[in-house]
């Protein structure tokens, strides 16, 4: 009997596939965010493992609950208690859900039967998740999805496919796009499931080798590694200028030799807006680094960026005013080393308070000076670097913690263009593991290259043909450019299950107030503001336009900070900053350390003085300029 191809698609078990459709009749044409609870019942875990996707990640662990209390062999779920559902198995010859309840910061687990009934509802989702995300995981079959869109603009005009005035709700109804291949023939076909046409499901009746069988790539890594090696077809191969893809046009034979787990480094560009590239870095990679300035934002960021091995050395570039005589304060140009967390006592309203500060030494010209920096200090510091040494890879994953900041210094001479060496900065952000293939092609087994597994659009036919084991080379990486979106997911599941870092101390609100300064003092205090664009920039991380905006702050350096020093320029001129004048060496202990000493660009600190001098002069002036404004309206 012939269906609607929306209800079939809908009605579909992905278990099943492939499956062979007969076309009856039809017209042949075709023309970010939070989600809303669905507030209809589901009145069995039946009904949930039928119409919610359930998976092995995060977006595959929907939360229920259940208005009544669920009473088990040795527990018992609380009405109105958030259960999640992580998996589903067969135990005993019986499906059961493994379950999981959170009480006191405390997991429990435990098993539900399908046959268990009772309204369960979908718990609140404070996540934010892409389109391709909600499509994939959060619609249930035959029901729709209520969104609201987190990242709306403000303005609407004409462009805009939204209407006027839109609140950012969307009620989503999933077209589903099917791939299929026709009799005898090699390309696919991809078929949109509102098409306005009817099918038959005729597969028991047809011989289904006849048909071309692609394999995605997801696919042939579910494979069971004892079915590898495995000789394959390109059906359809992934665009690129990289030497890879020469290897994955279609029609090439390839040899899927085995899939696996492999580490890369995640890496962004340094650069001042938003419109970073990111990439995913091999451990085979052959280049070398020079390491950049970091920059910081408050006290509470030095202390985690410290290390035991190495000072941490750093400049103010933002000014802070003490609110306690035991407390220091800061000036634009003052030159830091970071010692350690510890506490430190503070006259409060006549009384001692106990609070958490860094302890500094602060370099001055002749000496050094012990000071403590309060914990909840809001400042902006840019960090020393006396290193010159070129690393590998290797060596800085293994010797500084991430995330770091580097320049290619040797490009890697083994791959015809490196890309990373045009960068004029990176961030070394954190490790991953991820899955990937190893493949080769049919006419050189030992010639192999490692594909990802997840972002690679390709797809094949498996061949019966044998391969002979061979002794392969050294394994080809590439260094792989990864969208927006596909940086947020890959950051999204690598830290899935890492709990967030504590958040820095703020500043007390009913701290001693200070008397009120002069306008000349507050001039002094206030020039740093005109200058503090020079370090530092927060912004947010913006998703692709089919991504949802993630709200977190990214610092990042300047331009004018990643290209102080070109690649000749190693000479290591000692030049100190202060709020107003360059100040001489330091003792000669420090000066006769190995390391040769190169702490910021000439331009920069010039930079620095004139716009504090000019900010220092107008404000100076102010009290004069006004003065004569109000004797002429007088006169």
């Amino acid at each position: 009997m012939a269906s609607n191809l929306t209800k079939f698609i809908h009605s579909l078990d992905p278990r099943t596939l492939p499956r062979v459709l007969q076309i009856q009749s039809g017209i042949y044409f075709q023309g970010l965010c939070k989600i809303v609870a669905d507030k209809t019942p589901y009145l069995s875990i039946e009904e949930i493992t039928r119409k919610v996707s359930i998976g092995p990640t995060r977006l595959g662990h929907p939360c229920f609950y259940c208005n009544k209390d669920i009473k088990l062999a040795n527990f018992t779920i609380k009405q109105g208690e958030q259960i999640m559902f992580n998996s589903v198995e067969e135990v005993n010859g019986t499906l059961t859900v493994n379950c999981g309840v959170v009480r006191d910061n405390q997991s429990h687990s435990f098993t539900l039967p399908l046959s268990q009934e009772g309204e369960f509802y979908e718990c609140e989702d404070d996540h934010i998740y892409t389109l391709k995300e909600i499509v994939e995981w959060k619609i249930p079959k035959s029901r729709n999805r209520i969104v609201k869109f987190t990242n709306m603009l403000h303005t609407w005009d004409s462009s805009n496919p939204l209407p006027e005035n839109f609140d950012g709700c969307l009620i989503l109804a999933p077209i589903y796009e099917v791939q299929g291949v026709m009799k005898f023939r090699r390309d696919i076909v991809h078929i949109l499931s509102d098409l306005d046409i009817e099918v038959i499901d005729v597969t028991d009746s047809y011989d289904i080798s006849c048909f071309l069988q692609p394999l995605s790539m997801e696919d042939v890594f579910e494979r069971t590694s004892k079915e590898f090696p495995m000789v394959a077809e390109v059906i359809e191969g992934p665009t690129g200028r990289q030497q890879l893809y020469n290897l994955l046009c279609p029609g090439k034979e390839i040899v899927i030799h085995k899939k696996y787990q492999a580490k890369r480094i995640l890496a962004s560009e340094i650069r001042s807006d938003s419109h970073k590239r990111h990439f995913l870095i091999p451990a085979s990679y052959k280049g070398k680094f020079k390491r950049r300035p970091r920059e910081f934002l408050t006290a509470y960021d030095l202390e985690i960026a410290r290390s035991d091995k190495e000072q941490l050395h750093v400049v103010a570039t933002k000014a802070f005013d003490s609110p306690h005589a035991e407390l220091f304060s800061v000036s634009v140009g003052d030159q830091f080393l970071v010692q350690q967390r510890q506490t430190g006592e503070v006259i409060y309203q006549g009384r001692k308070k106990v609070i958490d500060v860094l302890a500094c030494e602060q370099i001055l010209s002749e000496a050094y000076k012990e000071v403590l920096l309060p914990m909840y200090m809001e400042g902006g510091f840019v960090e020393v670097i006396h290193d010159k040494r070129q690393y590998q890879l290797s060596e800085l994953c293994k010797e500084f913690r991430l995330p770091f900041n580097v320049k290619v210094s040797v490009r890697d001479l083994s791959i015809e263009e490196d890309v990373l060496a045009a960068m004029p900065g990176l961030q070394l952000e954190e490790e991953i593991t991820d899955s990937y293939l190893l493949i080769s092609s049919a006419g050189d087994p030992a010639d192999s290259w490692e594909i990802p597994v997840y972002r690679l659009n390709m797809s094949v036919q498996l061949l019966s043909k044998s391969v002979a084991e061979t002794v392969s080379s050294p394994t080809r990486t590439i260094v792989e450019e990864i969208s927006e979106e596909q940086y947020y997911m890959v950051r999204r599941f690598e830290n899935q299950a890492l709990h967030p870092p504590p958040r820095p101390p703020k500043k007390p609100t009913t701290l001693e107030s200070k008397p009120l300064l002069t306008l000349a003092e507050r001039s002094v205090l206030d020039a740093p503001h005109a200058v503090r664009n020079l370090y530092v920039d927060t912004t947010k991380k913006l998703c692709s336009d089919q991504a949802t905006a993630v709200s977190e702050l990214q610092v990042s350096c300047q331009n004018d900070l990643v290209h102080w020093e070109n690649e000749d320029d190693v000479t290591g001129t000692a030049t100190l900053l202060d709020s107003n004048v360059i100040k001489g060496p330091i003792n000669n202990m420090l000066l006769e350390e190995k390391y040769s000493y190169e702490y910021v660009d000439e331009n920069v600190i010039e930079n620095i003085r004139k716009k504090f001098q000019e900010s220092t002069v107008q404000n100076k002036t102010y009290p004069l300029k006004k003065k004569r404004e109000e004797t002429s309206k007088m006169e």
